[in-house]
C-alpha cells in the first residue's frame, strides 16, 4: 500500500526498521499508533500534532531511552487503563510477564494480555514490556510466532537492551 492509498486513512506513517508505525490524529489528540508492514509507505505529516508525534517515534526509534511527551486521546475501559498504567512504569530493558501484572492488579493474565491487546498507544504505553511466562507471547492481539508482529515485539525488546 502506497502513501497515496493510504493517506485518507494516517496522518502521518514513519519508517521504522520493522516496516512503519501508521499515526492516526487529529488537531489536539494522538488517537492510535499502529504498527504497519513493509507493504506501506512513509507519508508526510498532516498536522503539528501529527508531525510532532513522528519527531518524538523517530527519537525512540534512534533511542530507546527516549521518553514520549503526547496528548493521547482518552481510550479502553477503566481496567484496561489500570493495565496501561502498570505497564507504562515498566522500565526500559526490563519485562514481567502477563501473570506479574495480573497478580499486581488482582486480575487474571488473560485479562491482562487482552488489555495488552486493545492499548491504542504502542510504543507510548510499552506493551511489548510484557511477555509469557514459557516466552514472548502475542502482541498486538496477534499470537503467530513467526508472524510480524511478534517480530515487531522481537525488534523493540532488542532495541531496548532485553535479549530475546
Amino acid at each position: 500500500m502506497n502513501s497515496t492509498q493510504s493517506g485518507h486513512i494516517f496522518s502521518a506513517i514513519v519508517a521504522a526498521p520493522f516496516g512503519f508505525v501508521g499515526i492516526r490524529s487529529d488537531q489536539e489528540w494522538v488517537r492510535e499508533l499502529v504498527y504497519l508492514p513493509p507493504a506501506f509507505g512513509a507519508q508526510a505529516p498532516a498536522s503539528r500534532l501529527a508531525e510532532k508525534t513522528a519527531r518524538q517515534v523517530e527519537c525512540y526509534l534512534a533511542q530507546a531511552d527516549f521518553r514520549f511527551d503526547l496528548p493521547l486521546a482518552e481510550s479502553g475501559t477503566a481496567f484496561q487503563r489500570k493495565v496501561w498504567q502498570a505497564i507504562a512504569a515498566i522500565p526500559r530493558g526490563e519485562v514481567l510477564t502477563y501473570g506479574a501484572v495480573a497478580k499486581l492488579l488482582g486480575s487474571a493474565p488473560r485479562a491482562v494480555g487482552q488489555a495488552c491487546g486493545a492499548n491504542w498507544f504502542p510504543l507510548v504505553i510499552p506493551c511489548h514490556r510484557v511477555t509469557a511466562s514459557g516466552g514472548l507471547g502475542g502482541f498486538s492481539n496477534h499470537d503467530d510466532a513467526t508472524g510480524f508482529h511478534v517480530g515487531v515485539k522481537r525488534w523493540l525488546l532488542a532495541h531496548e537492551g532485553v535479549a530475546v
